[in-house]
C-alpha cells in the first residue's frame, strides 16, 4: 500500500463502501479482499490495521530519507537514535497485529498482511511463518502461495518457488506481478529449472521470457516489466554447432528479438531519462550485431549527463568494432552481450 492508499481506505470506510474497499485493497496489494460488510467490527478493525501499517512504514521511510538530508548537511542524529526512534513507531503496529491475531487467529488476510509486515522488518522466518497460516487457513488466496514462492526463492528452496509461483498462477491468472516473479526465478536458478523440468538451458531461456511475455501482456504499460524483458536477452548464449551459417542466423534473430523488446520498452517509457536509457542498451546490442549506423544513431540521441560515462565507453566500443568489420567485411554475427 501507499500513502494514497491509507487515505482512500479512511474515505472509503467512512462511507461504507465495501465492493469498493475491496477492489482497492486488491488492486493496490494483490492481495485477495472479501469484504461483505465494513460495518462489520473486525473487517473494519482489519481495513484500519493495514492502513496504520502503511502510515507509519511511509513515516519511517521519511525519517531516513530526511536524517539522510540533514546528515549530508553535518545535522543528522545519530543512528542509535533513529533506530530507537524506528523500533518504537513499528513497535506499536507489530503489537496491534499480534492483539488483533490473538483475538481473531483464523483471519487469513491478517496473517498475510503481518507477514508482509515482518518481511519488511527482515524477521523473514516469522513472515513465512504467517504466511503458512495463511495459506492453510485460505488456500484459495493466491497471494500466499506468491509471497511463499518469493521467500523460498530468496532462501535456496528454488524448486518449491517453481511449485508456488505456479499455484499463484493457477488461482489467478490475470496478475502480472506472479508471472513476473516467476519469470525472474527461473530466469536467475537456470540450472534449478533445468533439473526441475528435465529440459535444455536454452528451454529454460524460452520458458522465462514465455512468462515475462505474459506478464507485459497483463500489464503492457509497465516500463520496469519491459526492461526486464529486454534485459534477459542479455543472458542468452546460443550454444555453437558445426554449421557456422546456422549459428549466424541463431545470433541475428536473437540481436532483432532484443531490439524488438527494447523497442516495446521504449514506447512505454515514462520519462527522458528512461527513454535515453532505453537509446543505451539499443546502441549496445546494435553495436554487438555490427549495425552499426542505426547504433550511432541512438548514441546520438544520448545526452542526459548521468550516462555520458556509458555512451562514451560504447562509442569508443562502435568505432573499434566498426574497424574491425571493415577490414574482414563480415556480417553481423555476434550474440547479444553486454
Amino acid at each position: 500500500m501507499n500513502d494514497l492508499l491509507v487515505g482512500l481506505l479512511g474515505a472509503l470506510l467512512a462511507t461504507n463502501q465495501p465492493a469498493a474497499v475491496s477492489n482497492l485493497v486488491q488492486k493496490k496489494t494483490g492481495l485477495a479482499v472479501t469484504v461483505p460488510n465494513v460495518n462489520d467490527p473486525v473487517e473494519r478493525e482489519y481495513l484500519k490495521l493495514m492502513a496504520d501499517d502503511n502510515a507509519a512504514q511511509a513515516e519511517v521511510d521519511q525519517w531516513i530519507t530526511e536524517n539522510q538530508k540533514f546528515a549530508e548537511k553535518g545535522a543528522g542524529v545519530e543512528a542509535i537514535t533513529l533506530r530507537a526512534r524506528i523500533e518504537r513507531r513499528l513497535g506499536a503496529v507489530r503489537k496491534a497485529y499480534d492483539d488483533f491475531l490473538q483475538r481473531n487467529p483464523d483471519h487469513a488476510r491478517a496473517r498475510l498482511a503481518y507477514g508482509s509486515f515482518l518481511n519488511d522488518i527482515q524477521e523473514e522466518e516469522s513472515a513465512e511463518t504467517e504466511w503458512q497460516k495463511a495459506r492453510q487457513l485460505d488456500p484459495k488466496n493466491p497471494a500466499a502461495w506468491n509471497n511463499l514462492a518469493n521467500h523460498y526463492g530468496h532462501f535456496g528452496e528454488v524448486t518449491r518457488a517453481f511449485e508456488y509461483y505456479a499455484k499463484a498462477i493457477e488461482l489467478d491468472p490475470t496478475e502480472p506481478v506472479y508471472f513476473q516473479n516467476f519469470a525472474t526465478t527461473v530466469y536467475l536458478f537456470r540450472r534449478d529449472a533445468t533439473n526441475f523440468y528435465k529440459i535444455t538451458e536454452p528451454q529454460v531461456f524460452d520458458k522465462a521470457l514465455d512468462l515475462y511475455r505474459k506478464a507485459l501482456a497483463l500489464d503492457p504499460q509497465n516500463f520496469l516489466l519491459a526492461t526486464d524483458l529486454a534485459q534477459s536477452y542479455y543472458g542468452i548464449k546460443p550454444p555453437k554447432s558445426s554449421d557456422a551459417e546456422a549459428d549466424r542466423k541463431v545470433a541475428l534473430k536473437l540481436t532483432e528479438d532484443a531490439v524488438s523488446a527494447w523497442q516495446t520498452a521504449m514506447k512505454v517509457a515514462g520519462n527522458d531519462v528512461e527513454r535515453q536509457g532505453v537509446h543505451i542498451h539499443l546502441a549496445r546490442i546494435l553495436i554487438n550485431g555490427n549495425r552499426f549506423e542505426e547504433a550511432r544513431k541512438n548514441l546520438n540521441a544520448v545526452t542526459n549527463e548521468i550516462y555520458f560515462l556509458t555512451k562514451t565507453n560504447l562509442t569508443k566500443k562502435l568505432l573499434a568494432n566498426e574497424g574491425k568489420a571493415k577490414g574482414t567485411n563480415a556480417p553481423g554475427t555476434n550474440a547479444v552481450t553486454k
